[in-house]
């Protein structure tokens, strides 16, 4: 009752009700280009996928995360954030419809790749606009229960969105004209996003006073910031151990999804049987999203008994644990219910560790600490895919690669457990804000 007390002041926000509109319809559109491009590439009827080609898809999703969100920020602060959501969706729309020709066409080249990088770039920008224009239409005391819900229910629309755009792609089977449609309609829930963002005042969303400064010695003040940030991190060594757990689980975990996708569509299944295999991929994520809302429910209470360091190590030997015993026997089922075990350990650590760089990171260097933590997030991922498209079978099916990735998590446990535990935080001279929550808690 006290939240739907408190959620009814928000949704008579008519402003926010318009944003909330333009993110989920977005997001949505956002599932189907992913699931029907996803689909394409991955479960190809016509011929097995390459670990190159798997790597590569993976790369498209998270490079544009790596390269483009530390500058978004530099731009958004000089051109009307209105403007920004429009047109946005107006280059998502004609890259997506450019993505449905080369699929309709059976191009799968350099240019398919770029275009479907440059989409997801685009992206990167709108989200980063949704989120620096929510508190012109939320006042201040209700900004945390927006964002609550408008994450939320943005993540809800791109499983929705995917589950649409999988659903068709299963109806469409190999035409790949039909499927080129498919992907194009990813396009229509753009221009609606575009439609219902067009409904703002230009100057309702900001920046209310737009950055002077020029523009390149933006860029650069950005680059010189992130520098001034590994530094600062350097010097809290809770954080720089966090965010050196978060790096190896995400390069780990980066393998254990492309391995997965590989065994599901050529190992699991049949070579033609597109059908069974993305049925197959379906399950495993969503055990793993089950994973992570749980994780995200059991993680601060456990924490609060463990202690946050310990926590960490907890969840990277879990998950070694879990790969070993139900990767190994090359199972689809126990594939499964691995999945569950890796999201939940991934969301574990990645809760812990934000909450680490919020406790130990200054104010002043709080933003461009998470800069860096998410290109270490993304540029991780995108290494994984790296070494999987060298490594891995095409079949996804390797006990020496499935062995080396439980060691890789145990031995990751193993090392960060040995650094923390090693010399408790609070003698270190440079950690104020540890030693202060040491203090506070001495089970952190």
């Amino acid at each position: 009752m006290r939240r739907t007390a408190a959620l009814a002041p928000l949704l008579a926000e008519r402003g926010f009700l318009r944003l909330y509109g333009v993110r989920v319809t977005s997001a949505a559109a956002d599932g189907i280009f992913q699931a029907a491009l996803a689909s394409y590439v991955l479960f190809n009827p016509e011929r097995a996928t390459t670990p190159a080609e798997a790597a590569a898809a993976l790369a498209a999703l998270a490079l544009p995360y790596s390269l483009v969100g530390p500058f978004a920020g530099v731009f958004l602060d000089r051109w009307k954030r209105q403007r920004v959501l429009v047109a946005a969706q107006l280059v998502k729309t004609f890259l997506v419809v450019g993505v449905a020709v080369l699929v309709g066409s059976h191009r799968e080249n350099v240019a398919f790749l770029a275009v479907t990088i440059g989409a997801l770039s685009v992206n990167r920008f709108f989200l980063s606009a949704l989120s620096a224009a929510l508190p012109h239409v939320v006042p201040s005391p209700a900004l945390v229960l927006a964002n609550a819900v408008s994450t939320t229910s943005g993540t809800i629309a791109t499983l929705i969105g995917a589950a649409i755009g999988g659903g068709l792609r299963i109806a469409v089977g190999a035409d790949v004209t039909r499927l080129g449609a498919v992907v194009a309609l990813a396009g229509v829930g753009y221009l609606g996003s575009s439609a219902i963002a067009a409904g703002f005042g230009r100057e309702t969303l900001g920046p209310d006073a737009p950055a002077t400064s020029r523009l390149w010695g933006a860029v650069r003040t950005v680059v010189l910031g992130l520098a001034g940030a590994l530094r600062h991190i350097a010097g809290r060594r809770r954080v720089a151990a966090g965010l050196g757990a978060v790096a190896l689980h995400r390069f780990c975990f980066g393998i254990a999804t492309l391995t997965i996708v590989l065994l599901e569509r050529n190992y699991f299944s049949g070579t033609h049987d597109v059908t069974q295999g993305l049925f197959g991929l379906g399950s495993v994520v969503a055990a793993s999203g089950l994973g992570i809302v749980t994780s995200a429910f059991a993680t601060p209470r456990a924490t609060r008994r463990l202690g946050k360091t310990r926590w960490i190590t907890v969840m990277l030997l879990a998950a070694g644990v879990a790969v070993a015993v139900f990767g190994l026997p090359f199972q689809r089922i126990l594939v499964v219910a691995g999945a569950f075990v890796l999201g939940f350990s991934a969301q574990g650590v990645k809760i812990t560790v934000d909450t680490i760089v919020q406790e130990d990171v200054a104010d002043n260097f709080r933003g461009r600490a998470f800069s860096v933590y998410d290109m270490l997030y993304n540029a991780t991922y995108v290494a994984a895919a790296a070494v999987c498209a060298a490594v891995v079978p095409t079949s996804g099916k390797s006990v020496a690669m499935m062995t080396s990735l439980a060691a890789g998590y145990l031995l990751a446990g193993t090392a960060f457990a040995w650094f923390t535990e090693r010399r408790r935080f609070a003698a270190a001279p440079a950690d104020a804000a540890p030693a202060a929550d040491l203090a506070r808690n001495p089970q952190v």
